[in-house]
C-alpha cells in the first residue's frame, strides 16, 4: 500500500508544489491555515485537479497530466473525513454506513461489511436511528465506519478536532485510534496542532506557503529541527532571526544580545530557537546568562509563562520598542519563559517586574538556515 504524488497547483495568488511518498503508515501533514494542506487532500480525492504532475494510489494512477488521466472522485475509492462528518441526515446509521459501498457489491456482501463496521465502532444497537439522534461522539463513529465501509485505498482525515471542546476531543481521539489499527495503508492526517500530530503520525511533513520543508520523524521534527516553519510549528516559543558571529555564536538583533552555541554555526545560518521551558535561572553574569525584567505574567494550574526583556541589549541593530508603539515587535524583542509548577516550587517562579538573570542552555540551542 502506497502513495506518491508530484504534483503543482495555482489557485489565484497561491501555488502548491508537493512531492512526497509513503507507504503503510499515517504521514501527517502540519502547518498553518492557509499553507496548502487541505488542497492538497483536495488534489487526491479529485474535488481540485492540478494543473500538472502525477499521483498514483496503490499503483493505480489517479492523475497523470502528461497522460491525461485524470480518475472521477467516485473512481479513486479514496476516504476524506471532514470537520463536521458529513452525515446524510435523512439516511438511517446503517444506510449512511452503506453509501459509501460500491454498487457493483451484492445486497448480502454489503450487509454483512456494515454489521462489521458497525461492531467494530460499538454502533450495533443505532443502525435504525438517524444522525440528529446521535452525539458527536457517535455521529463521528458513524463516519470512521463509513470511511472503512467503502473498502478505500487511502484513508485522509482534515483536521477531524479543531471545532471540539479538550474533554470532548480526548474522548474522540480513541475512535481514531480504532481506525488506525483497522486500516491498513496509507492514512494523510492534516492538523495545525504538534501534539495532535505527534499523537497519531509515524511521520510529519512540515508544510509553508505551499511547500513541503521537511519530512521527518516525530522525534526528529522536535529534537531537530530543520526550518522556521518547523520551529514554529513544533512548539519552539522562541524564535529570532540570527547571524552568525563565530564557529560556535550568533548574534540576534531582535533580542540584541549574543548567543554561545554548542553546535558549530553554519555560514547561512538564518534563525536560533530555544524552547521556553529549557530557560533556567542564573545567579549572576555568565556565558548566556542574561539580565532581564518580567514584563508579563500568565498562570495556568500547571504552569506559570512569563515574557522577558533584556535589559542590557545592544540596540544598535533594532532600537528597543515599547508596547504602546508595536506590540509585535515589543513581543519579538522578548523571551517565554515557562515554569512547570509541579516540578519547580514557588521559589523559582518570576514574579511581575522582577528583574532577574536567566540562562540558556548551549546545548538547547536550535539552527536553521531556512
Amino acid at each position: 500500500m502506497s502513495l506518491q504524488m508530484d504534483f503543482r497547483k495555482s489557485l489565484g495568488d497561491f501555488s502548491l508544489d508537493v512531492s512526497v511518498e509513503a507507504g503503510t503508515e499515517t504521514l501527517g501533514f502540519l502547518g498553518a491555515s492557509g499553507c496548502g494542506k487541505s488542497l492538497t487532500m483536495r488534489c487526491i480525492a479529485g474535488i481540485e485537479t492540478p494543473d500538472e504532475g502525477r499521483i498514483v494510489v496503490n499503483d493505480i494512477v489517479y492523475f497523470d497530466s502528461a497522460a491525461k488521466i485524470n480518475l472521477s472522485p467516485q473512481q479513486r475509492k479514496t476516504a476524506l473525513l471532514f470537520q463536521n462528518y458529513m452525515l446524510f441526515p435523512n439516511m438511517t446509521i446503517e444506510q449512511n454506513v452503506a453509501a459509501g459501498i460500491p454498487k457493483t457489491v451484492s445486497k448480502g456482501d454489503r450487509d454483512a461489511i456494515v454489521a462489521t463496521e458497525l461492531k467494530r465502532f460499538s454502533l450495533e444497537g443505532f443502525s435504525k436511528r438517524y444522525p440528529a439522534q446521535l452525539s458527536g461522539g457517535q455521529q463521528q463513529r458513524v463516519a470512521l465506519a463509513r470511511m472503512l465501509a467503502a473498502r478505500p485505498g487511502i484513508l485522509m482525515l482534515d483536521e477531524p478536532f479543531s471545532a471540539l471542546d479538550s474533554h470532548l476531543k480526548s474522548v474522540l481521539e480513541q475512535n481514531l485510534v480504532d481506525l488506525f489499527e483497522a486500516f491498513e495503508g496509507t492514512i494523510l492526517y492534516v492538523s495545525h496542532d504538534i501534539d495532535e500530530a505527534l499523537r497519531f503520525c509515524d511521520r510529519i511533513a512540515v508544510v509553508d506557503d505551499g511547500h513541503i520543508l521537511e519530512i521527518d520523524s516525530n522525534d526528529e521534527l522536535v529534537n531537530n529541527p530543520q526550518s522556521e516553519a518547523a520551529l514554529k510549528l513544533s512548539g519552539c516559543k522562541n524564535t529570532t532571526p540570527v547571524i552568525k558571529a563565530d564557529e560556535h555564536a550568533v548574534w540576534a538583533p531582535k533580542w540584541g544580545v549574543r548567543i554561545e552555541c554548542e553546535r558549530e554555526v553554519p555560514d547561512d545560518v538564518r534563525f536560533l530557537g530555544v524552547r521556553a521551558f529549557y530557560l533556567e535561572r542564573a545567579d549572576g553574569p555568565g556565558a548566556n546568562n542574561y539580565r532581564v525584567r518580567v514584563d508579563r505574567i500568565s498562570d495556568s494550574r500547571f504552569e506559570r509563562s512569563a515574557l522577558l526583556g533584556f535589559l542590557d541589549r545592544d540596540s544598535s541593530f533594532a532600537p528597543a520598542v515599547e508596547r504602546s508603539d508595536d506590540e509585535m515587535r515589543f513581543l519579538h524583542q522578548h523571551l517565554f519563559w515557562r515554569i512547570d509548577k509541579l516540578k519547580d516550587g514557588p521559589e523559582v517562579w518570576p514574579e511581575m517586574g522582577e528583574e532577574l538573570w536567566v540562562h540558556l542552555p548551549q546545548d538547547r540551542i536550535y539552527l536553521v538556515s531556512r
